[in-house]
């Protein structure tokens, strides 16, 4: 994978006219065993920032542990602090037909489900130039949805605060119930480096346009 242990991406997220909405950092805080299973512990953070915090604030952490070998979800938590309100949500992805490992309840899901920050991962180690469309089934904790991901340029060109990257364009496209979601629309641009980190995205949204910008970062050990 194009990631170690100790990573942190640091990024800048502007939304309608709000250039610095948000702050959101993706890490690898390590690579652990969890119930008998060899995992990565991804981590997003997201905090709105100035004048939208006054309207919106918003402190909410993610965290995936995701199988080292499949890259199949095993569990998910979100620990949301929006407007006020604080909620923790932790799920046990157990493939259908798989005997559970864990204590107390589980999620049965279709093999090879991804939560969304494990979705995000599994696209950035993937070899765009030889696999140049994903299929992943990926359950945010309340809907199961099909994501189809498109790789539209080998090659584009790409500014943001981190610097100058040419990198992979990847279109997102999400399913329910085999309709595609119009209103919801992702492009992630991925540095064709060593690192295949995401350097930028861009989402139509049902709340408004969302462009999200590298500003730093700091690679694993």
């Amino acid at each position: 994978m194009p990631f170690q242990p100790g990573e942190k991406l640091e990024y800048r997220v502007a939304w309608t006219s709000f250039n610095d909405a948000a702050a959101v950092e993706l890490s690898v805080p390590e690579r652990r065993d969890l119930f008998g299973w060899p995992v990565w512990h991804f981590q997003a953070t997201v905090h709105t920032s100035h004048s939208v915090r006054t309207l919106f604030p918003v402190d909410d952490q993610f965290d995936s542990y995701t199988d080292t070998s499949s890259l199949d979800c095993r569990q998910f938590e979100m620990y949301l602090n929006e407007l006020g309100r604080r909620t923790t949500t932790v799920l046990h992805f157990i493939p259908t037909g798989q005997r559970p490992r864990i204590p107390g309840a589980i999620t049965v899901v279709l093999p090879g489900t991804r939560d969304p920050l494990g979705m995000l991962f599994t696209l950035r180690g993937t070899d765009w130039q030889r696999q140049p469309e994903v299929h992943v089934p990926v359950y945010d904790g309340h809907d199961l949805y099909d994501v189809v991901a498109h790789l539209e340029a080998s090659a584009d060109s790409v500014q943001v605060d981190a610097g100058s990257f040419t990198a992979s364009r990847v279109s997102i496209r999400v399913f329910e119930d085999g309709r595609e979601k119009s209103d919801t629309r992702f492009t992630i641009w991925f540095a064709n480096d060593e690192s295949h980190a995401p350097v930028q995205f861009v989402a139509e949204l049902p709340f408004g346009s969302v462009r999200v910008g590298l500003t730093n970062r700091k690679p694993g050990a």
